[in-house]
């Protein structure tokens, strides 16, 4: 069912200095901050060799990170990112496993190659399409 972890997402009270801090202290690759009324982040991707870091920052009072920050001012890890082979049949696999909160219909993110179908078991857990197909998934 899940090919591989995609991203670790981690909420930032900061993003300048989350980014500094990884590119400098690990010598890491940060992309540039992409800022997403839409889903009101912004958001930098943190490039590992095997997987990827989301550090997110609210982008408004409205921001649905927001909340998350109010509780852990100093931030934390928000969500997983796991990849699969097909969203649909893994959506409907975590549904008969008494999973709350699976979403009826997947829908697409930022980049448009992620979607978000919410999955918790404690956290928000979105899935990406596999590197196999184009096929996507959210777990826990």
């Amino acid at each position: 069912m899940i090919s591989r972890l995609n991203h670790v997402a981690i909420v930032v009270p900061d993003l300048a200095a989350a980014a500094a801090r990884y590119r400098d202290a690990l010598d890491v690759q940060v992309s540039t901050p992409l800022a997403l009324p839409e889903h009101g982040v912004t958001v930098v991707f943190v490039e590992l060799p095997n997987s990827k870091i989301e550090l997110l920052e609210p982008l408004g009072a409205d921001s649905p990170v927001r909340g998350f920050l109010d509780k852990n001012p100093s931030g934390g890890m928000h969500h997983l990112c796991y990849e699969v082979d097909d969203i649909i049949a893994a959506r409907d696999r975590l549904r008969c496993s008494s999973t709350p909160r699976i979403s009826a219909a997947p829908s697409l993110s930022w980049n448009r190659r992620k979607a978000h179908s919410h999955a918790t078991f404690r956290r928000l857990a979105p899935a990406a399409p596999s590197r196999r197909s184009n096929s996507t998934l959210v777990t826990p």
